[in-house]
């Protein structure tokens, strides 16, 4: 089992040239499956976490997530990527608090984004909520990778433009790593990647086919999946569930 400190080590080194797909994981079984299948780092999903146990994405709240990122952890000698939503904070000097507690659950990056619950934060205070997690990730292990991301998707009408603007502006506040979730043409892809270089972006994909390597051909350099996994297999689950209904005797 590797330490810590070499899962950290080898998550900060992927990022440094090449490309690689990093599933989302939403439970021990998951994370399991995933890392016998050759993947070299696995990323938790808010959604998928939410829904195994039985809520909507978002109702989770910070002791709930901190247990669930221990776990997976815990389950694979990979390094796990956190998906911290917020930060469960709005103000940077308690998104810090919360970022350090995150850190000693063993994850070897953290993802923070701009989106409260209910809106999207002014620029000002979403680079300084990047820039306080970037200094208690410091204080703790710099190794530790800090993912900035942009919840573009939940704002009607935010322009590639726009988020480009706030991905270059946390990368300078100290994200090691860019995410635009829903910046999926190419021309838009391009520009980011060369808007915040030679800092990483990451895409996220919900379509397995040949378009990812087209991702890798642009410059990203890793694709996550989201709650999709997790959203397939649910899916799965509940066709079966309702086959089985239909079989029993009225």
């Amino acid at each position: 089992m590797p330490t810590i400190a070499e899962k950290r080590a080898a998550f900060r080194a992927l990022h440094e040239n090449g490309f690689f797909v990093i599933p989302n994981a939403w439970d021990a079984g998951s994370v399991v499956r995933l890392s016998g299948l050759g993947f070299r780092a696995i990323a938790s999903t808010s959604a998928g976490a939410a829904w195994a146990a039985g809520k909507n994405d978002g109702e989770l709240g910070l002791e709930a997530v901190l247990a669930h990122l221990r776990l997976l952890v815990e389950a694979t000698d990979l390094p796990v990527n956190a998906d911290f939503e917020n930060g469960f904070a709005d103000a940077p000097d308690e998104v810090a608090a919360n970022v350090t507690r995150a850190l000693a659950t063993g994850v070897s990056g953290i993802s923070i984004e701009d989106w409260s619950g209910s809106g999207m934060y002014d620029l000002g205070l979403a680079v300084d909520r990047i820039a306080a997690a970037r200094a208690a990730i410091d204080a703790v292990d710099p190794a530790v990778m800090l993912i900035g991301r942009n919840e573009n998707f939940r704002v009607p009408g935010m322009t590639p433009a726009a988020s480009i603007a706030r991905a270059v502006a946390y990368a300078e506040a100290g994200a090691d790593c860019l995410f635009v979730p829903f910046i999926l043409d190419p021309g838009a892809v391009a520009e980011l990647v060369a808007a915040v270089a030679p800092k990483p972006v990451n895409v996220v994909v919900h379509d397995f086919d040949e378009g990812i390597a087209e991702f890798a051909r642009l410059g990203v350099r890793r694709c996550s999946v989201g709650g999709a996994l997790a959203g397939t297999v649910w899916k799965a689950f509940d066709a079966a569930a309702q086959t089985l209904k239909r079989c029993e005797p009225v």
